[in-house]
């Protein structure tokens, strides 16, 4: 099958491990150039066609050429460079893949919402029954309490377990290296572009959620004190509207990042570039090993100690400490491979 410039022109940006705006910079070009080149609705100009032979080592005839797989210059590109299996992605499996990350951006987004929201019940009603304004038993509130909270994360963990297990098709476009068929770059592109305004809605508006949480915390403070019963009620409100507003923003948060993670995915940029994947697998244990870590912390020290109108701190200080965690991790990593 003869391979014209504008698939030679993605081959080889891929193999270098470059995105398209990497590219873009060495060309002092524009990333939606390079977009069209790659989707041979524009061609470059002669001056572009010499640069991209010598940022790509190969000759200007192989890149003109439609005849040419191979450049006579180069030589065989390395084995390394021509797995026999790289795995070819069509526009169906594409189109499937987007599908399926679709379906798995509301369940895992929910599942974190479930999780979130999970002590809200046994909050609002301990809080309730201290204060007196509520005619429950202490048993019967904390009882009905832990009961939605369990039914909550067992609700979220079937959610998580089931995305995975549909997942186990799509697994390699995550950590292996790929290679997709003509058009399929393309049609992603335009997915993502269509689709940039309502990512950034929804991250921003995500993120603002979780900045404003701490609102009703500061405005039990600032209200003027009260007796030990209205405080009571006050705070237990207060941090519940908290838990609430958190999981409403990391809930778009989520959605809108898995959903955009699905393209980056496909066209092997970001995260997800061939010098990336690598280190993907050993990324996925860590997350995995830490939330798994945190999440038990939690529930022992909030069952033990009853203190659930103070455990829930566990989760910002620990969305915090990941960011540091992951950091030291891929430090470690990289001066082990040097």
């Amino acid at each position: 099958m003869k391979m014209i410039l504008a698939d030679k022109i993605m081959e080889l940006r891929k193999k270098s491990g470059w995105s398209q705006e990497e590219l873009a910079d060495k060309l002092d070009v524009s990333r939606q150039s390079v977009s069209k080149w790659e989707s041979a609705q524009s061609v470059p100009d002669m001056n572009r066609i010499l640069l991209l032979s010598e940022i790509f080592g190969v000759s200007t005839d192989y890149l003109l050429k439609d005849e040419l797989e191979e450049d006579p210059q180069r030589g065989a590109l390395p084995p390394e460079d021509t797995d026999v299996s790289l795995k070819r992605v069509s526009l169906a499996q594409a189109q499937a893949f987007l599908q399926y990350r679709d379906t798995i951006a509301r369940r895992i987004s929910l599942g974190v919402l479930l999780c979130i929201l999970s002590p809200v019940v046994l909050i609002l009603l301990g809080t309730l029954q201290e204060s007196g304004s509520f005619a429950i038993t202490e048993q019967a509130a904390a009882g009905i309490g832990l009961l939605v909270l369990i039914l909550s994360v067992g609700g979220a963990v079937a959610l998580f377990v089931v995305s995975g297990i549909g997942g186990k098709q799509f697994e390699y476009l995550s950590t292996e290296s790929i290679e997709t068929e003509y058009g399929v770059d393309g049609f992603v592109r335009e997915r993502r572009d269509r689709e940039q305004g309502a990512f950034v809605a929804q991250l921003v508006c995500g993120i603002v959620l979780c900045v404003l949480s701490a609102v009703p915390i500061f405005a039990a403070m600032i209200l003027p004190e009260a007796g030990e019963t209205a405080e009571t009620l006050r705070y237990g409100i207060a941090v519940s509207l908290l838990l609430v507003i958190v999981a409403l923003g990391v809930w778009l948060i989520v959605r809108a990042a898995i959903r955009r993670g699905s393209c980056s995915i496909l066209l092997e940029e970001g995260d997800y570039s061939r010098a990336n994947k690598a280190q993907q697998k050993g990324s996925q244990t860590l997350s995995a090993v830490y939330w798994g870590v945190v999440t038990a912390g939690y529930l022992a020290y909030s069952f033990i100690t009853g203190d659930w109108q103070q455990s829930w701190i566990v989760w910002p200080v620990a969305g915090v400490l990941y960011g540091a965690v992951f950091a030291i991790f891929s430090a470690v990593r990289k001066s082990g491979e040097k």
